[in-house]
């Protein structure tokens, strides 16, 4: 997601933990920040950084799930000269670049045993000693800390330290998933697809189409916020016709007839309106019918628009389902202004 401190939602759920964010910025306390993967944790640490005393000074972050267990105390406490193979000069670790500002350790879920009674210490009494060194070096930083991971039962299992978790969480905010913000998915789509919009020089932003606006609020999220975000973007950017409401949606990127059988689908869409459009509907109002030629080709336009969606805008699928030969088909999409649509095959 975006680097920018930027919280788009009008949720209860997301205000309240944006609200408490806000209220746990100025303290000097450690903060623990719970979400699902895309829910926007390192904004919040951010936000958390920003809106804090230390707002001038570093903020530096580190994956902990990043880097291989051998290189992650070196990483967080830095190394002098010698000290293992390869370390051939000495180097700072995250904690003294972070001196005086913020340390946002993600995924802190994954660190082991060892970096965990280090990781103790350095928050316990504000002192690191890089790899080899003898003696400590008193540092001034703010902890922010986040995961995916449930640490209470990682601790009762032993796989987590109860005394780091006890001084890491002066302040727990959990992040509500995506499929719990009631309202926000609207906003957002609306936000990233206007956006998209523009960095594609359209005109004007003609919206979601009922049926995809459906669909997007059925569907999970597993992704939460970043999965939004690509769905949305993948279906402006592939939308032809700017003047019309988008009207097709692909929530699994990697979905294709040509789906090798080792690749394995991930994730659904909602069944019944997930990336189609509803079947056009049959003009019963014949008495309003003014213009016979305008009617019959505006009602071929929806047909082939509805099997076309249905087909996910395969060609020769199109015209299978619909009893033309390919070439007949390509002949009505050319003259409905819809033969960029879909496969060219």
């Amino acid at each position: 997601m975006d680097r920018e401190v930027q919280f788009i939602g009008q949720s209860s759920a997301f205000l309240d933990a944006v609200e408490r964010a806000s209220r746990a910025a100025p303290m000097r306390r450690p903060v623990l920040v719970i979400g699902e993967r895309g829910t926007g944790k390192e904004l919040i640490a951010e936000r958390l950084h920003r809106l804090s005393t230390r707002w001038q000074e570093p903020l530096v972050t580190m994956n902990c799930a990043a880097l291989p267990e051998t290189l992650i105390e070196a990483e967080l406490f830095g190394h002098e000269a010698g000290a293992f193979t390869g370390a051939t000069r000495a180097r700072a670790g995250r904690f003294e670049e972070a001196n005086g500002g913020t340390l946002f350790l993600d995924e802190l879920g994954t660190l082991s045993m060892g970096a965990q009674e280090r990781l103790l210490r350095a928050v316990e009494y504000g002192e690191v000693a890089r790899i080899g060194a003898n003696k400590p070096i008193m540092v001034d930083v703010r902890i922010v800390a986040a995961t995916n991971e449930n640490l209470p039962r990682m601790a009762e299992e032993g796989r987590f330290r109860p005394d780091l978790l006890d001084r890491l969480s002066f302040e727990v905010i959990t992040l509500p998933p995506l499929r719990v913000r009631e309202g926000d998915i609207a906003v957002l789509a609306d936000y990233y697809g206007r956006r998209m919009a523009a960095e594609l020089d359209w005109a004007s932003w003609p919206g979601f189409a009922a049926h995809v606006a459906r669909a997007m609020e059925d569907y999970a999220w597993p992704g939460n916020v970043r999965e939004l975000r690509n769905v949305v973007e993948r279906a402006v950017y592939r939308w032809d016709d700017p003047a019309r409401a988008i009207g097709h949606i692909q929530f699994d990127p990697f979905e294709s007839p040509w789906r090798p059988s080792g690749l394995t689908q991930t994730k659904a869409a909602p069944s019944g309106a997930a990336v189609e459009p509803p079947a056009p509907a049959v003009q019963h109002d014949l008495d309003g019918v003014s213009d016979l030629r305008g009617a019959v080709e505006a009602h071929e336009r929806a047909i082939l628009e509805h099997h076309l969606g249905r087909n996910r805008y395969n060609q020769r699928q199109t015209a299978k389902a619909l009893g033309l030969t390919y070439d007949q088909l390509r002949h009505c999409l050319k003259k409905h202004g819809l033969l960029e649509r879909g496969e060219s095959a």
